[in-house]
């Protein structure tokens, strides 16, 4: 098997200096929450090497060093899909640090990219529908974050089959946020929705099975 590692710290080597340090710890390659963990990371994480790179430091917390080298990929990003990307991720720090008005910023400069670059209803753009959408709804503003869910939602509808997890988290954002309005029945049906594609897409000690069943739960609080 691979050695796995923890990341300790994660610093710039010198401040003209492109190279990044990272120091790690060893960690024990048969555990159970590691391994779920890192199929999960494999699954999310796609790009290039700095552009991994930038993702795993937002993943453990190091925001501030991975606007820096977004800021530095900008510069240098090569076509429209890589400047939407960075965009992209540079909203996923701000929404994380609570700086909702920035957040929003990056993600509407990525969807304007994606959508003069791509043909309507691309795959690639649900992400990006969903990341405002998320913002929307930290923010308390309801309606437009069930606008840009919905856009998210007929995308994925179009482009996965019909018993895919993410449709299943798609449907489970959507009742959030009627719960957020107080639309308690509505929320209910998005959430046994969700549950209903969970439950045959997913193995039995799955975590987002807890999270759809806490979610119903909370409907009838």
């Amino acid at each position: 098997m691979h050695t796995v590692f923890r990341v300790v710290e994660i610093k710039k080597m010198a401040e003209n200096n492109p190279l990044w340090e990272v120091q790690l710890t060893i960690t024990d390659d048969n555990d159970p929450q590691l391994s779920t963990l890192t199929n999960r990371i494999k699954q999310e994480i796609g790009g290039t090497e700095w552009h991994r790179m930038g993702q795993l430091m937002l993943k453990v917390g190091h925001s501030n060093q991975a606007e820096e080298l977004y800021n530095e990929l900008l510069k240098g990003a090569s076509d429209d899909s890589d400047r939407a990307f960075i965009h992209h991720q540079l909203g996923v720090m701000k929404n994380s640090q609570g700086k909702y008005p920035e957040a929003l910023e990056f993600y509407e400069k990525s969807l304007r990219i994606r959508e003069i670059s791509l043909p309507p209803n691309h795959a690639s753009l649900a992400p990006t529908y969903g990341a405002i959408a998320l913002v929307y709804n930290n923010m308390g503003e309801y309606s437009k974050a069930l606008e840009y869910y919905e856009k998210a939602h007929q995308i994925l509808e179009i482009s996965l089959p019909p018993n895919h997890p993410d449709l299943a988290t798609s449907y489970n954002n959507i009742g959030e946020v009627h719960r957020n309005m107080g639309e308690y029945s509505k929320a209910l049906e998005f959430y046994e929705k969700s549950l209903k594609i969970d439950e045959v897409s997913l193995p039995p000690n799955h975590p987002d099975l807890a999270t759809s069943y806490n979610n119903i739960g909370l409907v009838y609080d």
